[in-house]
């Protein structure tokens, strides 16, 4: 199955960029109007995110959010055969910020949001990335997807570990300096376990993993913004917080990322994963309250 659903998505790939989102318009159409996928967590959002706008202007919003939302997966797709020159001339990186952190001999963790393309941001930052670029995955339902996916965010070196398999396929890498690149925007599985801040307005619950690997290994901690520029080209921002991870006071990293998250979203609301039920955790104050932070 995975050799005839590879080859399917491989003959697709091939086809020119403004035939690709053609069809992408298509099932965005599908999506939003016939379908209505989401759209009832997508306007929740929104709302919740945005309540100073008006219905005309989350609706505005919320339509873009499908086109993009689209292009993301006709994108990752197209990732399956484009060049590596391609990825490069489509994604600017911001190569000169990790070079510095690699000539003062530092490792680093790359923190970034749930924003359109993140897929591209890892291929393209994987090209020339001076680190030895990881990331840490986790298991899909779909073992065929999931291999297919494997297959893609790997083509150009990154090093991709197993949550389940952490410490064993993390120890190659234990002596080299290293980027781990986290996408630290979901909604944690453990609530016991979470930070709790206020996220456009409202309480929300935040895994501590990505702030406590970094304070372990007292890593530099960035901060990616990724910019859409027009369909199909992107630049990326890396902001530095901290050098020392491990010298920040507890939930210091959580928080900056947070507001971070926040800022880059209101830039440019149609580009964050909308559709992700953000809010689904629900503060209890007899057991959350000793893990608010902000």
């Amino acid at each position: 199955m995975y050799y005839i659903l590879y080859g399917f998505l491989y003959l697709i790939s091939l086809l020119p960029f403004f035939i690709l989102y053609a069809f992408s318009d298509a099932i965005a159409f599908i999506l939003y109007g016939i379908i209505r996928y989401r759209r009832k967590v997508v306007s929740e959002n929104l709302k919740i995110a945005f309540p100073e706008k008006s219905n005309k202007e989350r609706n505005k919003i919320s339509k873009e959010f499908y086109r993009r939302f689209t292009d993301n997966f006709i994108e990752t797709i197209k990732l399956i055969s484009l060049p590596q020159k391609s990825v490069s001339a489509r994604f600017d990186c911001d190569y000169k910020t990790l070079e510095s952190l690699y000539n003062q001999g530092f490792s680093c963790d790359i923190i970034m949001a749930h924003s359109f393309n993140w897929e591209w941001a890892n291929l393209a930052y994987s090209i020339s990335n001076p680190f030895t670029q990881l990331i840490v995955y986790a298991h899909v339902n779909n073992k065929t997807m999931e291999k297919i996916m494997l297959k893609i965010r790997s083509r150009f070196g990154t090093k991709l570990i197993d949550t389940y398999k952490f410490k064993e396929q993390f120890k190659p890498y234990i002596h080299q300096q290293k980027s781990f690149v986290l996408v630290a925007d979901q909604s944690p599985r453990f609530l016991r376990g979470a930070y709790w801040l206020d996220f456009f307005g409202k309480r929300t619950a935040f895994t501590k993993g990505p702030e406590t690997s970094a304070r372990i290994a007292d890593n530099a901690v960035v901060f990616c913004e990724i910019i859409k520029i027009k369909r199909g080209f992107y630049r990326s921002q890396l902001t530095v917080h901290t050098t020392h991870a491990r010298q920040t006071e507890r939930g210091e990293i959580t928080k900056a990322s947070v507001r971070f998250f926040e800022e880059t979203i209101r830039k440019d609301p149609a580009n964050y994963l909308w559709s992700h039920r953000r809010w689904k955790r629900q503060f209890d104050e007899s057991r959350d309250t000793k893990n608010v932070i902000g």
